[in-house]
């Protein structure tokens, strides 16, 4: 799997599986370099190679009171604070055509969400960029099908391209990740395990979706064990009061026991 084409990406020899991590929305400049401060020390101290996360914007909300951003540019701009400031790549969503050419003057990667990856026009934008596209799998897709939106990626020129499975849905109101389909994808591109939006439970009569952030290192686990290249963790230093997704965020306070242990059993699989 090459990495080599991640700006700033550290680690990409060390065996590990990569780590894509953050707080789900950019709420201020303090909080996401509080954030990004705290999980380069662990990164580094794991060997782990990091990118931070951060949505300039959130788009898809259950309710339109729900929060949405501080303002693209100016979240945009604190996305590339951090990367400056800790030396790490970064990776942020991006919902319209227009947006793929303004995001990819701030970061490294543009993230196409899972209710969005059917978009031919806003995937082949994001691919022009020339940035590494990281593509949401669907909740309503197969991994099979993963293919032809990699495909699409290659078809507008760019090699660059990454799956990441956030989970299927399971009825109405929750998500269960189907650990058959990370070699499928594998074989299409890089595969990450969304950890937290797989433990989402979305359509919740309150319009605020839940989740089981009890469960991430359950999913974490299996998903190392089953040789994933990558993991996405949304942490918070304050998941309750996060202003997105707090229902399924880890606490920033156990992100390095959980990379400690997953770590552990990485470099145990590494000798299978």
């Amino acid at each position: 799997m090459r990495l080599d084409n991640v700006p700033k990406l550290k680690y990409s020899n060390s065996n590990n599986f990569f780590l894509l991590c953050g707080p789900c929305a950019i709420e201020g400049e303090d909080m996401a370099m509080r954030i990004a401060e705290k999980v380069v020390k662990i990164t580094d101290k794991l060997e782990i190679p990091y990118v931070f996360k951060g949505s300039f914007k959130k788009a898809n909300r259950s309710r339109i009171d729900s929060f949405t951003g501080i303002g693209d540019e100016k979240a945009l701009k604190i996305l590339e604070k951090v990367s400056k400031t800790f030396d790490i790549p970064t990776v942020t969503d991006i919902h319209e055509i227009s947006n793929a050419e303004l995001a990819a003057q701030y970061v490294d990667v543009l993230q196409i969400p899972a209710f969005l990856v059917r978009q031919t026009d806003l995937v082949v934008a994001a691919a022009k960029t020339g940035k590494v596209v990281n593509l949401k799998k669907g909740q309503f897709m197969s991994p099979e099908s993963m293919k032809h939106a990699v495909q699409k990626v290659k078809d507008a020129g760019n090699e660059k391209a990454w799956i990441t499975d956030r989970g299927t849905m399971f009825g109405y109101q929750d998500m269960i990740v189907d650990f058959r389909g990370i070699p499928t994808m594998r074989a299409f591109a890089p595969t990450i395990l969304d950890v937290t939006h797989s433990l989402q439970q979305p359509n919740q009569t309150s319009g605020v979706t839940g989740g089981r952030p009890d469960m991430i290192e359950t999913i974490a686990r299996a998903g190392v064990v089953n040789n994933v290249d990558g993991l996405f963790i949304e942490t918070h230093f304050d998941p309750a009061n996060a202003k997105s997704d707090g229902a399924n965020m880890l606490h920033l306070d156990y992100l390095e026991q959980l990379l400690t242990n997953l770590v552990s059993i990485r470099k145990t699989i590494n000798t299978l």
